[in-house]
């Protein structure tokens, strides 16, 4: 009888191991006010693919992240879809964004982004809704440093806004 139940135990948590466990949607932004070079500097994780998914879904079927083909062409979707989905306002001001470059580390797509021009900042607003319209449960970190000041926000689509005084 004991075997029995034994066996019974362990099959249901072998059972259990093999439920697919909830996917996480989260990106990462980290942005940093450099004011010797006058410049927010940001950097935006996105997982590959989730990225990809959207980017197929979205600009061409065919596209595939991380190997070395099409990079121009990729660039320009990723660019125009971030700018479109990222918008920075500086002392109450939207700010004009350029997109510098994507690098991939693992699994993440390193995105990056910049604001030139930036004589100091007395307020910070950002708006992230990257990914938000391919994923109901997208989280978007934003980690702030502006000014000395630390300040981190989860964003989410119901609240995809963070403000930031000084």
């Amino acid at each position: 009888m004991k075997i029995i139940k034994s066996f019974l135990l362990l099959a249901i948590i072998a059972s259990l191991a093999f439920v697919s466990a909830h996917k996480y949607y989260v990106s990462i932004t980290k942005i940093e006010y450099i004011s010797e070079k006058q410049s927010v500097q940001i950097i935006t994780r996105v997982f590959i693919d989730d990225f990809e998914k959207l980017l197929k879904e979205r600009y061409n079927n065919s596209i595939v992240l991380n190997t070395n083909t099409k990079e121009d062409q990729i660039d320009n979707y990723i660019a125009s879809y971030l700018l479109s989905r990222i918008i920075i306002s500086i002392n109450g001001k939207e700010s004009e964004i350029k997109f510098i470059g994507k690098e991939y580390d693992g699994d993440v797509v390193q995105c990056y982004l910049e604001v030139e021009n930036i004589d100091k900042i007395s307020s910070f607003k950002i708006e992230n809704k990257v990914l938000f319209d391919m994923f109901s449960d997208q989280k978007n970190i934003v980690r702030l440093k502006i000014n000395d000041r630390t300040k981190s926000f989860i964003l989410i689509p119901e609240n995809n806004k963070g403000m930031l005084n000084f």
